[in-house]
């Protein structure tokens, strides 16, 4: 079953104090703090429970929207949400916090509004009901709502549709910006490259210059390649065809204006659209081709630095590759936890990258190559194609499962074909692209059949 990336709860939040093109400070405050100052700010402790609630989640849910989104970032500005009521919501600092007000937020911070079948918290709209109206939550209108007898979930139906739901209990966890940390480039593969394929799609039919991304597969192609680049010439940005910080951001500035997520009628981003095809975080206890590949990595690593450890390579994440990790996290200056996330994902396969490029020619401990650091696929060419063909066409000599294919430099249909092929012999899925583990694989057969002639 693929991951879905379903939102958490920040521990902070950085409020704005004034407009978002403001010379104001920027306060960094307890997310939990947050939501009980702007009750505390925009509704009375005096109301019904049920409209106090309502009111409650809509002011989380609000506050979630818009930093799920990344609002603010996306334009430039360095913070998640302003205190201006013009823009958000009411945030006063130091202000006296009701304690009614503080034990609901105390017993539902952690709950917000969706859509159902969506996974991003929905974007709350309020105001007041009397000086101000909107297409959303009346506050004083979900007063009398409460009296009726009506239940918070029925309140808020009232004002946002019969088809919302509550997400209960989210985890709580330190978001880090979404930009991976460095560009995203052909070859590149993951979760970060599957998002980008996504939002790029979307921004698509309203930019119908850009051309279509066939598979939103995480793996960065050349048609995502030529997407990114078309996406730069349109909006001015340098035409490298990589995703760089500006371009990530740009992207998802367009992305949220176009699938209108600012707005209280929103299409979205639903379950399907959030699932991905590799793991966000690899621990001891998973298994599969993430967690070979990380043990690959680690044994080119380790065989070059003493330092390093090396895990044996049997897809299986134990004791050994925790160790091997943690090892690897404190040399490079990581939080040493044993877990593979993101950042820890990035510097691998980056000192991996940077490992393999220097190595003098044909020092590589076999006949073929090395992994090349980044995944081959269909559309790419080059050197690495060239020896990868090499490598299948004498396989295909010798393994009647896997066509013989012709040495171009050019991966084409052919090449993807034979692939498949090979990862279907060899008990790989069979994506049709060359990762760590289906290179080392088709390296290995090869100095196999070559030792033998």
């Amino acid at each position: 079953m693929p991951e879905v990336l379903t939102p958490v709860i920040p521990q902070n939040i950085t409020v704005h104090l004034g407009s978002p093109d403001s010379n104001a400070q920027n306060v960094t405050v307890n997310f939990v703090d947050y939501i009980k100052n702007v009750a505390s700010s925009e509704i009375y402790p005096t109301w019904p429970e049920e409209a106090l609630r309502a009111n409650i989640y809509a002011i989380i849910s609000y506050a979630l929207n818009r930093i799920y989104t990344e609002w603010y970032p996306s334009r430039g500005y360095n913070f998640d949400i302003t205190n201006s009521t013009a823009f958000d919501q009411a945030f006063v600092p130091d202000r006296e916090i009701f304690e009614n007000i503080s034990l609901i937020v105390d017993d539902i911070f952690n709950d917000y509004v969706v859509r159902q079948g969506e996974i991003q918290p929905l974007f709350t709209q309020f105001c007041n009901g009397t000086t101000s109206r909107c297409d959303g939550l009346s506050q004083w209108g979900s007063v009398d709502l409460a009296r009726a007898g009506l239940s918070p979930y029925e309140i808020l139906q009232s004002y946002y549709g019969q088809d919302i739901g509550i997400v209960e209990n989210a985890p709580v966890a330190d978001i880090e910006e979404s930009y991976p940390g460095v560009p995203l480039r052909v070859g590149d593969s993951g979760n970060n490259v599957k998002i980008i394929q996504t939002e790029l799609n979307r921004i698509a039919r309203n930019y119908p210059a850009i051309p279509k991304i066939q598979q939103e597969n995480g793996i960065f192609g050349v048609d995502t390649q030529n997407a990114v680049q078309k996406f730069q010439q349109i909006f001015g940005l340098s035409p490298t065809g990589e995703v760089d910080k500006s371009t990530w951001y740009r992207i998802k500035q367009y992305y949220v204006g176009v699938k209108g997520l600012s707005e209280l009628v929103s299409e979205g981003v639903t379950i399907s659209e959030a699932q991905i095809p590799f793991s966000t975080v690899l621990r001891e206890g998973s298994q599969g081709i993430g967690v070979k590949t990380i043990q690959y990595y680690l044994n080119i690593l380790a065989y070059f630095n003493p330092a390093l450890t090396a895990p044996p390579l049997d897809s299986v994440y134990g004791p050994s590759t925790t160790n091997a990790v943690r090892i690897f996290q404190q040399y490079y200056g990581l939080p040493v936890t044993g877990i593979v996330n993101t950042a820890t994902w990035n510097v691998l396969n980056r000192i991996y990258s940077e490992t393999v490029e220097f190595l003098p020619q044909g020092y590589s401990g076999g006949f073929a190559k090395l992994y090349p650091g980044y995944l081959l696929s269909e559309g790419m060419s080059g050197e690495n194609v060239r020896d990868l063909q090499s490598y299948l066409s004498l396989i295909g000599q010798n393994l009647e499962a896997v066509p013989i294919i012709p040495v171009t430099g050019y991966f084409g249909t052919q090449t993807r074909e034979a692939v498949t092929a090979f990862q279907n012999a060899f008990g790989i899925e069979p994506t049709g692209a060359v990762g760590a583990v289906t290179w080392n694989t088709i390296a290995s057969q090869y100095d196999f059949l070559i030792g033998n002639n």
